[in-house]
């Protein structure tokens, strides 16, 4: 019998508002022990996904001093001098959700096998997906969760059962 998505899945989800800033959205995760989170918009609808690397990656790419080769030394310096000027200011503007969310959200069906499951995150490069039934989000897989067909004897056995 093959292992399905409902089976696995995490079906509580924590979301958190695209108007929440990038701030109150690292506390979230950190205080919930998670990575990543859907983001929902005013009247609750899922609209996209934050995690730790989007923080991450607006966090770098705000610091970071790519330098044009064809710059000289002192425009080097005097284009350094602009950017931290600029991001000094971009600084005391708060940073929200909606700003650093992957805006694509990836979800399969509660019945979707889990075999399926893992070649499209695989694929995606995924650490989670959402799991659906009539287009309603009912729950979330994790690669923790695909983690459960390893330590689950008895989901091992039905998924080497099925190959």
């Amino acid at each position: 019998m093959t292992v399905l998505a409902h089976e696995i899945m995490t079906p509580s989800i924590k979301a958190v508002p695209q108007n929440w800033t990038m701030d109150r959205l690292a506390r979230f995760l950190t205080d919930n022990e998670i990575t990543g989170s859907p983001v929902t918009d005013d009247s609750g609808e899922i609209v996209g996904i934050a995690t730790l690397k989007d923080i991450t990656e607006f966090r770098w790419n705000a610091s970071r001093s790519d330098t044009d080769p064809r710059l000289t030394p002192e425009e080097e310096i005097e284009a350094r001098r602009l950017r931290m000027a600029i991001f000094e200011e971009m600084g005391k503007v708060p940073v929200e959700v909606r700003d650093i969310m992957t805006p694509i959200v990836l979800s399969v069906d509660e019945q979707t096998p889990v075999r399926d499951i893992a070649n499209i995150m695989m694929r995606e490069h995924l650490h989670r997906i959402f799991v659906t039934s009539d287009s309603k989000i009912t729950g979330i897989i994790t690669t923790y969760d695909m983690l459960k067909l390893i330590s689950d004897t008895e989901l091992t056995q039905r998924c080497a059962e099925n190959d």
